[in-house]
């Protein structure tokens, strides 16, 4: 009796800890981690392409996050993707010439919004627009990019063995 009580303990420990781990795991894939309800400014960006970047992806400067992408939407005018940013209320002090890119974190890692202060001395205020956007960097028309510039330098040789 008392060696099935503690297989049933064991048993339970066993599946907290996996739920546990479970709900540690998604907070690290998401990207969200556990936010509270904080004082955000929000500021919005439009890009050509913004690749995999999802609801929730960090906005850092520096490498240190100051806030969360909000909302991603597509402008049917413009023909761009807008980025809603949440800033927390802290980091108010953001020069409003500062550009914004798509950033993807290492090989795998997933996609974020990095902020890159310039130098003027006036500052975002809530609803405000950042100019300066560079998109993100899509790996497949990167890899056919060099793959054509290969065989275009190939055929390019090869006309000109051709012709000697």
């Amino acid at each position: 009796m008392r060696q099935a009580r503690a297989i049933e303990l064991s048993t339970g420990l066993f599946v907290l800890l996996g739920f546990a781990s479970l709900f540690f795991m998604i907070t690290q894939i998401t990207n969200r981690g556990l936010v509270f309800h904080e004082q955000n400014y929000h500021l919005t960006a439009r890009f050509d392409n913004v690749g995999g970047l999802k609801v929730g992806a960090p906005v850092s400067i520096g490498g240190v996050t100051v806030g969360r992408v909000e909302s991603i939407d597509y402008d049917i005018k413009t023909y761009k993707a807008v980025a809603r940013l949440a800033i927390q209320s802290r980091y108010d002090r953001v020069p409003n010439d500062s550009d914004v890119a798509i950033y993807t974190a290492g090989l795998l890692g997933g996609q974020y919004v990095g902020l890159s202060p310039g130098g003027s001395e006036t500052y975002f205020k809530d609803g405000d627009q950042i100019e300066l956007t560079q998109s993100a960097v899509v790996l497949e028309n990167l890899i056919s990019k060099f793959l054509f510039d290969k065989a275009a330098q190939g055929d390019a040789k090869k006309s000109e063995g051709a012709s000697k």
